[in-house]
């Protein structure tokens, strides 16, 4: 299992629940897990019911076995300010520079230089180990921008090393480069069983490939409970409505007579399984499109009563069934 997970999809898709779901199971057995956040929505903060994660790693959670999660929020400004103390030790002279809105001005006009220090702090959490020489975490997983933008906030380390032929800039984007194209990294793709998440995914997985980026799995949220299978669909369609009426009544929805309640029921029956088909069907085939990527597929299930920390728990219990951690 790679060291650095990271997971991305689409909007709406609820790749941030997956993301926490996933270091949540991850976690088990004791592991050490760091759930990182980069886009600065403190979405981790509210799935798991805490407050607005700082800019430090915080434990937040502990899983099943006594494994613990830990989260840290990355803050560009802040992660450029440590990384002008870790190479040039600027100290006050860099919260100077933050006075003066250097750091602002670096970490948005600057090509690449955000997305650098984001990648980079993550990747020094998958490297950093203790005075044992033990991996600090087990685990980092990142819940990384959406799918029409991931290839280039992980490849964009490349385009900085470009640039800066030789130096401290050059090293450290090397660095990160070197772990986001190993064996210790995996990007998974969230989607749902829709036609633009699924596409937006197929097209995703297409462009971290051409850049030569660890793909790691299709995981499909949300997924609706089947009620009907094909079979079943069948059965509807070719089953006359007379019939149909007399069953209900049978089942006691109605008298048998002809105007009856029973009666009266098909036609609303008959369209609610209609539209249930077409969206079976759809469902269906945005199936076949994912098996079709050659990537091992998880599928975790729309939670009734929504989501809450519970329904946290019990995505994770269901991640870990189907072997993704």
């Amino acid at each position: 299992m790679s060291r650095l997970q990271v997971v991305s999809g689409k909007g709406g898709t609820g790749k941030t629940t997956v993301a926490a779901a996933l270091a949540l199971a991850l976690a088990t057995e004791g592991k050490r897990t760091l759930l990182v956040e980069v886009e600065g929505r403190q979405g981790i903060a509210q799935l798991f019911e805490t407050e607005a994660l700082p800019y430090e790693e915080r434990k937040i959670a502990v899983a099943p076995g006594g494994g613990e999660v830990y989260a840290l929020a990355i803050d560009a400004e802040l992660a450029l300010l440590d990384y002008l103390q870790m190479f040039y030790k600027l100290g006050s002279a860099g919260r100077a520079l933050k006075k003066l809105g250097a750091i602002d001005f670096a970490t948005t006009i600057a090509p690449g230089v955000r997305d650098v220090l984001l990648t980079g702090k993550a990747c020094e959490a998958v490297r950093r180990k203790d005075k044992s020489g033990r991996f600090a975490y087990d685990y980092v997983v990142m819940d990384a921008p959406p799918t029409g933008r991931i290839t280039r906030f992980l490849n964009v380390n490349d385009e900085v090393a470009g640039l800066a032929k030789v130096g401290p800039i050059h090293n450290q984007a090397q660095a990160v480069m070197r772990v986001l194209k190993s064996r210790e990294t995996a990007v998974h793709l969230v989607t749902l069983l829709e036609e633009m998440p699924v596409q937006e995914t197929a097209d995703g997985i297409a462009e971290l490939r051409a850049a030569r980026l660890p793909v790691g799995r299709v995981v499909v949220n949300m997924v609706r409970p089947e009620v009907l299978d094909a079979t079943d669909l069948d059965l509807v369609r070719s089953t006359p409505r007379g019939a149909l009426a007399r069953s209900l009544s049978g089942a006691g929805l109605g008298g048998a007579r002809r105007g009856g309640h029973a009666e009266r029921l098909v036609d609303p029956l008959l369209a609610q399984a209609e539209e249930y088909a077409e969206r079976y069907a759809l469902e269906q085939e945005q199936r076949s499109v994912l098996t079709d990527l050659d990537l091992p597929l998880h599928e975790l299930p729309l939670l009734a009563e929504g989501m809450d920390l519970a329904g946290l728990y019990e995505l994770a219990t269901e991640l870990r069934k189907q072997g993704i951690a």
